[in-house]
């Protein structure tokens, strides 16, 4: 039976998610990590991001000499699967337990695979972060919980697309970033942007200023964390422009942060709304119509009607 749009939004009650998106964030590392280590930079970082599956998040075809590999969280079965194009495959379980033991099976079974890879052991963007192959923490993963997170980007990301498709300038892939643990989408304006100040946690100066090289209006999700104690949707401006806190935004329940620079939007608001697709469209939509507006892009060039299905733009 096919579920109703309200159903297919889950709850994401913050208190009983946290936990598992604690671990879950730690494993997605572990993975990102492997990606980093065997791809050629892309700009703004966009090469070490996991992707929205059928089952849960992988990587992407990643190169390893001769052959190529996968890896992808499995959130239905709860494993990691790991596949080379060679025909070799392995599975690491997702389940309760330390980060040096789900590290040392990651790196054990790709090594069987013939597809050995070193990494930088130490997380990012987290406080006083404990190298992986030292995490002796006893880390909760509840299956239930890592499975919903999921569903919900499923439909997320869905909604995502929608709002990229309505631009024709420079705008990033859906994807989600392991530093920060978030699935975003981010536009540009076309012109490049100060020089960023760096200084986030443990993430070199270097990568956050070549992530925003150039102007942005971002949107994107988020388990909760970072000073929001719920999942919660946000939409923000680099650089920031005069104005841009002050701009009118929809729906009623999203706000602007003053202490993050950021609007935000409870994923509740949007998971109980009469038409979640909407609610969700119309935040992205006026976010980016207040970085746009009040930062004077070129929106005439920039922007297009949303795409259609089967249809493709008309070239005169």
């Amino acid at each position: 039976m096919a579920m109703s749009a309200r159903e297919a939004w889950p709850q994401l009650p913050y208190g009983d998610c946290a936990p598992t998106m604690e671990t879950l964030q730690l494993m997605t590392q572990v993975v990102g990590k492997v990606r980093l280590a065997q791809t050629p930079w892309v700009n703004h970082a966009w090469h070490v991001t996991l992707y929205v599956s059928a089952r849960g998040l992988r990587t992407g075809l990643i190169p390893a000499g001769a052959v190529g590999f996968e890896l992808e969280f499995d959130l239905i079965d709860h494993a990691l699967v790991i596949q080379v194009s060679d025909g070799g495959q392995g599975r690491v379980a997702l389940e309760t337990g330390a980060m040096a033991d789900f590290y040392g099976a990651v790196v054990d079974t790709l090594a069987r695979l013939g597809v050995a890879v070193v990494i930088d052991v130490v997380p990012n963007e987290l406080p006083d972060p404990t190298p992986f192959p030292d995490d002796r923490v006893i880390r909760p993963y509840d299956g239930e919980m890592a499975g919903r997170f999921w569903r919900a980007l499923v439909q997320i990301e869905r909604v995502f697309v929608r709002f990229r498709s309505r631009f024709i300038g420079k705008c990033s892939p859906v994807h989600l970033f392991w530093g920060s643990f978030d699935l975003a989408v981010t536009r540009f304006s076309g012109r490049p942007a100060p020089l960023h100040p760096g200084g986030v946690p443990h993430l070199p100066d270097a990568v956050t200023r070549e992530a925003y090289s150039h102007e942005v209006s971002s949107a994107g999700f988020w388990p909760g964390g970072g000073g929001v104690t719920e999942a919660a949707f946000y939409s923000y401006s680099y650089p920031t422009p005069a104005g841009f806190g002050d701009a009118p935004v929809t729906p009623d329940a999203a706000y602007f942060d003053k202490a993050m620079g950021e609007f935000i939007l409870p994923y509740e608001a949007v998971r109980t709304a009469p038409d979640p697709d909407v609610a969700l469209l119309a935040f992205l939509q006026s976010t980016y119509e207040a970085a746009a507006t009040t930062a004077n892009w070129d929106r005439t060039a920039l922007e297009i009607e949303e795409g259609q299905v089967g249809r493709p733009r008309i070239v005169s």
